[in-house]
């Protein structure tokens, strides 16, 4: 578990909370939400990388928690709206390593992951230092016959 030491009071722990707290200290306060149901919204997300993916643990975990991404990103271009938010950029770093060991045909079944994905991936300053995640424009396989 994380933890952050700060020059008044006690140290901050866990991801979300210290998140939540360097985005205050940036004056970024946006990255949490632009309304209540915006900000319950990233809350729920922060909640979900800690405890579903941080937790993840093999094949089966990561199939559920793409293809439960990949129906609630469906019409979605963030994941709290239309909005990017904190919620964006923490998903984004928990799941790097699961998209990046995905193979073609395994990022074309999670289309709407992959698309969001990439989107975030090239947002200024998100990556970082992590490497890109290739993604293949042209559809491999049609459904036509």
């Amino acid at each position: 578990i994380p933890v952050l030491q700060t020059n008044n009071g006690p140290g901050l722990i866990g991801l979300a909370t210290i998140a939540a707290h360097l985005v205050k200290q940036a004056k970024k306060e946006q990255l949490l939400g632009s309304n209540a149901e915006e900000k319950a919204v990233v809350q729920q997300w922060l909640e979900y990388r800690v405890t579903r993916v941080d937790g993840c643990s093999g094949k089966e975990d990561t199939r559920v928690i793409l293809k439960d991404l990949n129906m609630y990103l469906e019409d979605k271009v963030y994941l709290a709206g239309n909005n990017f938010t904190l919620a964006d950029i923490l998903m984004y770093y928990g799941l790097h390593s699961i998209m990046a060991d995905l193979t073609v045909q395994e990022k074309e079944k999670y289309l709407n992951v992959s698309r969001w994905f990439n989107h975030i991936q090239h947002c200024p300053g998100v990556r970082q230092h992590l490497s890109n995640v290739i993604f293949v424009k042209n559809r491999l396989y049609t459904n036509a016959h």
